[in-house]
């Protein structure tokens, strides 16, 4: 019991590391990390990290649609820039499947050509175009970095909660 702990313990870390990369689902990591122990241990002090990781997992897909969306409208990108970044997004995910970490690179790059496309068809105007495209990448990042330390919540929960039950393994 004690090797699976430290196991869960260890992955809910690669699921905070996680959230900070664009396409890893990192608090989905944490949260089942957290059901396996609980499943284990018939959910004997985990109902706070569990609620905590439900609740960030739910805020993080929030901060993912939020994030994109924000950075656009501050960086003045139209719909069409937005809806770019969106199909270049599309393009990323389908490149993380074959290619894991040139899929990573590609969540970046592929959402910042998207928007750049999508926004020199509505303005022809390459400037705006790069404008809106960094825009939209640099509300991802953004995203990425709020999602990755609201992460680091529920694993903290999770750790003071259960480290009492370490002793009797």
């Amino acid at each position: 019991m004690l090797i699976l702990y430290w196991v869960l313990v260890a992955l809910m870390v690669v699921g905070v590391a996680g959230a900070f990369i664009p396409g890893v689902p990192g608090p989905s990591i944490v949260l089942a990390a957290i059901v396996v122990w609980g499943v284990v241990t018939s959910f004997q002090q985990v109902l706070w990290a569990l609620i905590a990781a439900i609740v960030i997992l739910v805020f993080c897909f929030g901060v993912d649609l939020l994030a994109g969306y924000l950075g656009a409208k501050q960086a003045g990108a139209s719909k069409w820039g937005q809806i770019g970044a969106v199909v270049g997004m599309i393009v990323g995910l389908i490149g993380v499947i074959p290619l894991p970490v040139v899929g990573i690179l590609g969540l970046l790059i592929w959402p910042l050509i998207g928007a750049v496309i999508g926004e020199f068809i509505y303005c022809k105007d390459w400037k705006q175009s790069l404008k809106a495209g960094v825009g939209i990448v640099v509300g991802s990042v953004v995203g990425n970095i709020i999602q990755g330390v609201f992460t680091i919540v529920p694993l903290v929960i999770f750790v003071w909660t259960t480290w009492s039950q370490l002793g009797s393994f």
